[in-house]
């Protein structure tokens, strides 16, 4: 049986990757610590998706440990010696980066390295997936020309039509705390691959998203914006007038891509990972669209001042992605994707309740 390691194993996408793996027939190893609940307290709790992981999948193992325990991941990774590493694991708010900002680099970057050097000296030939982001961009895309429309900011400029590629400049903009410790990671996983040979990517996520996910206000978008609604809870929108917009991918098509790329990997890519232009969304529009599911009318409040680093408009040109990997494209479309986040929160609400 082979071995799949995954980092952030109790996360958004490490539980889906773990999911997904599982059901292929791997013996997956899960490498989390929940340092998501001390980052974001409780509401970030990820301890419901390790026990709903152990309670369903029989072949997945778990390891307490933080990918910042240097001779710890170099042992666990010498022990297993797996055949592909997904890594996961992650700092992922803007917002809390510049307030713990050697968290977030030890983390992102150094906790990348870790990973990266052990895989080199003990299974230098297994694929290596990294999840990076399209903060790496910093704020360059506010640089292209927009258009207001009633609902969300677009691209003014057709070389854009289709969204940002991965030939976009990734310096000399502001990126926010997170997205120079992701840049940091970013480069050094295409370095592995064409400075050692290693068969790694890094994948520059737009949204993820999906039902698995344990939002809160400073990360998780979609998530967070439907558990408000649910819960009646006031959501803040910062800046723009609402009417940013972000392409949302389901955690499902990333583990789906991950695969392809496991089967048939490549030294030192980089690709755009995200919904495209049919699964783009702005906040305004997602108000409209969870008020259509739920029957709740959605409570928010503006503030007049943006986040620092934020895309106005952030939409991922995927068409790299399907040249080298035709075979892939998006199976959830965006009200798919509402309605299953919101139906995992009901069913969270209810079991807390004990009902």
């Amino acid at each position: 049986m082979k071995k799949l390691l995954v980092t952030g194993s109790s996360g958004l996408i490490g539980s889906e990757v773990v999911s997904f793996f599982a059901n292929e027939g791997w013996e997956v190893h899960g490498v989390d610590n929940n340092m998501r609940a001390d980052f974001f307290g409780p509401a970030g709790d990820t301890r419901w998706n390790l026990e709903r992981l152990r309670a369903v999948h029989p072949n997945f193992h778990h390891h307490e440990l933080d990918v910042r325990d240097r001779p710890g991941v170099r042992a666990l990774v010498a022990e297993l010696k797996p055949a592909a590493i997904v890594h996961t694991a992650a700092q992922p708010s803007h917002d809390l980066a510049a307030s713990r900002a050697f968290d977030d680099f030890d983390v992102n970057a150094v906790g990348t390295l870790n990973m990266l050097e052990a895989a080199r000296s003990v299974c230098p030939e297994s694929p290596f997936v990294h999840m990076s982001t399209n903060k790496v961009y910093g704020d360059a895309p506010n640089e292209i020309p927009l258009v207001e429309l009633p609902t969300r900011w677009d691209y003014a400029d057709p070389a854009y039509a289709d969204g940002i590629p991965e030939t976009f400049r990734i310096d000399q903009s502001k990126h926010s705390i997170f997205g120079a410790s992701k840049v940091a990671a970013d480069i050094m996983v295409q370095e592995y691959g064409r400075y050692f040979g290693m068969p790694t990517c890094a994948l520059r996520g737009g949204c993820l998203t999906g039902p698995n996910h344990s939002g809160v206000e400073l990360h998780g978008f979609l998530s967070y914006l439907i558990k408000c609604n649910l819960e009646g809870r006031t959501y803040r929108v910062y800046g723009y007038k609402g009417k940013q917009v972000r392409d949302n991918i389901h955690s499902w098509d990333v583990a789906q891509f991950m695969k392809r790329f496991i089967e048939t990997p490549r030294a030192g890519e980089v690709y755009n990972l995200g919904g495209g232009r049919g699964n783009s969304i702005s906040i305004l529009e997602a108000f409209a669209l969870i008020e259509q599911i739920s029957g709740r009318k959605m409570q928010w409040e503006y503030v007049d001042r943006n986040r620092q680093g934020d895309h106005i408009c952030y939409i991922s040109n995927m068409a790299k992605m399907k040249s080298h990997y035709p075979g892939w494209g998006i199976t959830k479309d965006l009200r798919t994707i509402f309605v299953e986040i919101y139906e995992s929160w009901m069913k969270r609400q209810k079991t807390s309740k004990g009902g």
